[in-house]
């Protein structure tokens, strides 16, 4: 078993900049990859950027150049740094963990944690 637990989330105006931080414990021998999702109200859940054991990553095009995530193997944590927030980035988000990069890219990682609230404002 894997727990997640997020942290950072937050109220933040337009333009402004917000750091998320998971923190992992258990199993973790068994994740290879680890992401963050986003999910806005009547919206379905976004995997927004992810991270593989080896340190490659990828975004969602909504938050290329503007998101970035990274991955301490040691302190078995995962940050996603968020900057230039738009109102449009408005969303609770979630950390995940999966044994397989394609089960983070098809919505279905192993592990999830509880969510954060991140809200942009105008």
């Amino acid at each position: 078993q894997v727990q997640l637990v997020e942290s950072g989330g937050g109220l933040v105006q337009a333009g402004g900049s917000l750091r998320l931080s998971c923190a992992a414990s258990g199993s973790m021998n068994s994740i290879n990859a680890m992401g963050w999702y986003r999910q806005a109200p009547g919206k379905q859940r976004e995997l927004v950027a992810h991270i593989t054991s080896s340190g490659t990553t990828n975004y969602a095009d909504s938050v290329e150049g503007r998101f970035t995530i990274s991955r301490d193997n040691a302190k078995n944590t995962v940050d996603l740094q968020m900057n230039s927030l738009k109102p449009e980035d408005t969303a609770v988000y979630y950390c995940a963990a999966a044994g397989t990069l394609l089960r983070l890219r098809v919505g279905r990682p192993n592990y999830w944690g509880q969510g954060t609230q991140v809200t942009v404002s105008s």
